[in-house]
């Protein structure tokens, strides 16, 4: 049973996109390695952009100075 984390940051990403990234992800495991879909789990992981780095800084430091 394939278990998938994707961590986003939390940045709106819509209910639309979230089941976007879960049935994509479901069908990646289904083509490459011939996964059973209804055994297979994603969890979308949402982190606040306070913490969350890159380079030394928090994106949302990175956010305001336009990176």
């Amino acid at each position: 049973m394939p278990y998938v984390i994707i961590k986003i940051t939390n940045e709106n990403v819509t209910p639309e996109k979230k089941a976007e990234l879960i049935k994509g992800a479901t069908q990646l495991l289904v083509d490459v390695l011939g996964k059973n879909p209804n055994t297979t789990v994603v969890v979308i992981d949402e982190v606040d952009t306070d913490n969350w780095g890159i380079s030394g800084e928090t994106i949302t430091v990175r956010r305001k100075n336009g990176q």
